[in-house]
């Protein structure tokens, strides 16, 4: 039987200076405690999602560290690396350990702390999760490697400047209801276009901010959750994640994730779904270009027509297909090794009916999570009672 959900919780993705990694991760597992009658006796495991723990704060060891703080000293711990998709693949090894039958209960969570390092270092910290002697010492950015991806896109499809921001648009204005958003500012196409350059042809609202934050996700067995008459609406179908070439080029092209069509294809067939079941999404929308891309991957849209969600309004909250109703990566924030977790709190809370911006009738739910530029990419379809 599929795991179950027991609880979810998050912090607010903002910019916390005097909170330390351990503070924000403590704050959302009480709350996800709180929401059930679990305590850190119950948990078998403390699985870690965290990119620059070391990078930034000088501290390695945070599965260790974090099951300490919550009280589960004893529990089984480890801090799980993929880059930005830190969150969902700590999720996967959560979902994984409860599969197999090497635990009943596991707090799958992320943290990061960024805002305590000036911008160069993060950037720094940043081009990590790129080829070291391809791309950074090139002189190439994360900016830089969406920008090459996006001039290439709308030099092969024809998409212009004005649909990258319709992206930026929709999921700002899907921020403003969001409490546990960065960002509380709706947006027009002219406000995005006409914002900072960054790397030709994107803006600064064509990226997302630096944040912090933790969000944590209890995963249960059917058994566990049974025995201790759990509340548990939400249940993980399927999960998927490949991987692909870091180096932009070393890769067949620039305008397509295959490790997401991977990665989508093992978790549809896992949850026996397809695309056309889904009905809300959240997708890892770093840089405008990414969610299009994201939704080509997905299957939601032909190559070279995911402009079309934006632009069309169909992947707008009262679209065919609702994407980053939370604000996504763009407005919500991204705590790079949180943002997987915190995709699946968002999803849970829609299908349990309790998000800020709920739409209707959603059985089938997709998360998808994305480290560097595509080298690694995870998908869980969460599906509901």
């Amino acid at each position: 039987m599929p795991p179950k959900i027991a609880s979810v919780a998050s912090t607010k993705y903002d910019e916390h200076p005097d909170s330390s990694s351990r503070e924000l991760f403590v704050e959302a597992a009480i709350d996800a405690f709180e929401e059930t009658d679990l305590g850190p006796s119950d948990l078998d495991a403390v699985y870690v999602g965290n990119f620059m723990g070391d990078l930034i704060e000088d501290q390695g060891h945070m599965g260790a560290l974090l099951a300490d703080h919550v009280g589960a000293r004893e529990a089984a711990s480890i801090r799980i690396e993929s880059a930005c998709a830190s969150g969902g693949a700590t999720f996967r090894q959560a979902v994984h350990a409860v599969e197999s039958g090497a635990a009943d209960a596991v707090l799958a969570g992320g943290v990061e702390q960024m805002s305590i390092a000036n911008i160069e270092h993060v950037t720094d910290a940043l081009a990590n999760a790129a080829d070291d002697v391809y791309e950074n010492e090139q002189g190439l950015t994360f900016p830089g490697i969406y920008a090459l991806m996006a001039r290439r896109y709308m030099h092969e499809f024809g998409a212009r400047k004005e649909d990258l921001a319709a992206v930026s648009v929709k999921n700002h204005n899907n921020a403003v209801e969001n409490p546990l958003a960065q960002f509380q500012k709706e947006l027009t196409v002219d406000d995005v276009l006409t914002s900072k350059p960054i790397a030709t042809p994107l803006v600064l609202y064509d990226a997302c901010p630096v944040s912090d934050g933790a969000s944590v996700v209890i995963v249960v067995s059917e058994a566990f959750a049974a025995d201790h008459s759990l509340d548990t609406s939400a249940s993980v179908l399927g999960t998927g994640q490949s991987s692909d070439a870091v180096a932009l080029q070393d890769r067949a092209t620039i305008t397509r994730t295959p490790a997401a069509e991977r990665a989508a294809e093992e978790a549809y067939d896992e949850a026996d779904t397809a695309p056309e079941d889904v009905d809300v999404v959240e997708v890892h929308d770093c840089f405008t270009i990414a969610e299009i891309l994201a939704l080509e991957a997905l299957g939601f849209y032909d190559r070279g027509e995911g402009t079309r969600g934006a632009v069309d309004g169909e992947t707008a909250l009262d679209g065919k297909l609702p994407v980053n109703t939370s604000g996504g990566l763009l407005g919500k924030g991204h705590p790079v090794g949180v943002t997987g977790i915190g995709q699946i709190v968002e999803l849970t809370k829609q299908i349990d009916g309790l998000h800020p911006n709920q739409v209707g009738g959603v059985n089938t739910a997709l998360a998808h999570n994305v480290g560097g530029s595509g080298a690694s990419t995870t998908v869980t379809i969460l599906g509901g009672e």
